[in-house]
């Protein structure tokens, strides 16, 4: 049983997550994106343990963080009965050895501080950990790879200098100074410590690793001449491009399957053209984009960046053409404002979603248009709608052919329609009025 006035403090020690920085050494097996949400859901998964042990102990919980400010941490994991601590400047082993020297000067009379590299690790463990210390002076976690994960002191030591972290001799080599100090040791039993691709392939069958990070999704119909530009722009090794197809009679198949695209095939209509290729995807994120729409560089890094807030539900890019009439200046202008202001980005914009919360809101409504307003008003009742700081570019094609003002005007129309309640079949036919020959 623990003792309760005894004060203790539980460190667990971790990094922000960042597309390409974290999880490198797993890159080549996840892609960059991938590997940096296994380190999102390991870190997770540690505090989430970590919580529960500090309840049972009465312990002070900290998270030592590398990266990341305070209020990302706050939009990440929370807030609650956790306090967010930068961590020192330096090499690993300074880094955790001022860590652990801070809880000590704050009174704490054991300190254990874990890492968030193993997928094993329980409440009973760090129980266990916790409860050495009333006996011994010190308690390591050892690692397969001759690591540790876990540490735990009763005393303020340091035993970190010195070591080469990447080595296969770090324990040893721990253990050696800590002998050279006196201090009595408790091992707590091996954890795999999650690092490598051969680490992830001992761990794949207690663990699901869902790759890719991201599946694009683009509903098409006799898009061949748009396709191979959209696709060029959608490439990453993060991603799985599925093209959901209503029956084209162009080469669309053909181009979408010879760029490397999964080609998916249905009935015509967006929503369940969507709706189709995401029941296929294998990724984590959902991105619905349309077959004339290129994503800005680096749009990966943005959809996880934005996604790390688990109070976001749907995010979308900034809106721009290619064309570049000073109207259609304006026109973005405004239309970037409605959608930042009012929360409610269209899917020209690049709608994208955790694939989990698109399943519990049953994905996109059967509607003839506008299926996807209908979703983003969905999801804004769950949750935050966020806009990301690049912007997508749509083709002009349809403000080219329909003139820019009567366009507006018509998608003005639609959208206070839709918000009105108005039924999406009674509108539909003005979505599709001719081209004014004037506007060829």
């Amino acid at each position: 049983m623990l003792n309760p006035a005894d004060t203790a403090h539980l460190i667990v020690f971790g990094r922000y997550p960042r597309v390409g920085v974290t999880k490198t050494r797993l890159i080549p097996a996840l892609g960059p994106a991938g590997a940096a949400a296994l380190q999102k859901r390991l870190a997770e998964k540690t505090v989430a343990t970590a919580r529960q042990a500090s309840m049972r102990i009465g312990a002070r919980l900290v998270f030592c963080h590398d990266g990341g400010s305070e209020q990302l941490l706050c939009q990440w994991l929370g807030g609650g009965p956790i306090r967010y601590l930068a961590q020192a400047a330096g090499g690993l082993g300074r880094r955790m050895h001022l860590a652990m020297l801070s809880a000590f000067d704050a009174g704490a009379r054991r300190v254990v501080l874990v890492g968030t590299d193993a997928p094993g690790l329980t409440t009973e463990i760090v129980e266990e950990a916790f409860n050495a210390l009333h006996e011994k002076d010190l308690v390591f976690g050892p690692s397969i790879d001759g690591g540790y994960w876990l540490v735990g002191m009763a005393k303020p030591e340091n035993i970190f200098g010195g070591i080469v972290w990447s080595r296969p001799d770090v324990l040893e080599k721990s253990l050696a100074l800590a002998r050279k100090k006196g201090m009595t040791l408790h091992l707590l039993a091996p954890l795999n410590d999650l690092d490598t691709p051969d680490d992830l392939a001992r761990e794949r069958g207690s663990m699901h690793v869902p790759t890719p990070y991201l599946s694009v999704i683009i509903p098409t119909l006799d898009e061949a001449r748009q396709l191979p530009r959209t696709l060029a722009a959608a490439a990453s090794p993060d991603v799985e491009v599925i093209v959901s197809d209503g029956g084209s009679t162009d080469h669309t198949v053909q181009i979408a399957s010879s760029l490397g695209a999964r080609i998916v095939s249905g009935r015509r209509g967006r929503a369940g053209q969507q709706n189709r290729g995401a029941a296929a995807a294998r990724g984590e994120v959902l991105l619905f984009l349309h077959a004339d729409t290129r994503l800005p560089r680096n749009y990966v890094d943005h959809v996880f960046d934005i996604m790390m807030d688990r109070r976001t539900r749907l995010g979308a890019f900034r809106f721009a053409t290619d064309l570049h009439y000073p109207s259609m200046r304006w026109i973005a202008f405004f239309t970037n404002l409605r959608a930042g202001w009012l929360k409610l980005p269209y899917g020209d914009q690049g709608l994208f979603l955790r694939q989990r919360d698109f399943a519990a809101v049953g994905g996109f409504p059967e509607v003839p248009i506008a299926e996807d307003l209908y979703l983003v008003r969905r999801m804004a009742r769950h949750g935050r709608i966020a806009i990301a700081p690049a912007a997508a570019v749509t083709s002009g094609r349809r403000w080219r052919r329909l003139g820019p003002m009567r366009t507006t005007l018509i998608n003005t129309i639609l959208a206070v329609g839709i918000l009105a309640g108005v039924a999406p079949e009674r509108l539909a036919p003005l979505y599709r009025l001719p081209a004014q020959k004037a506007n060829p």
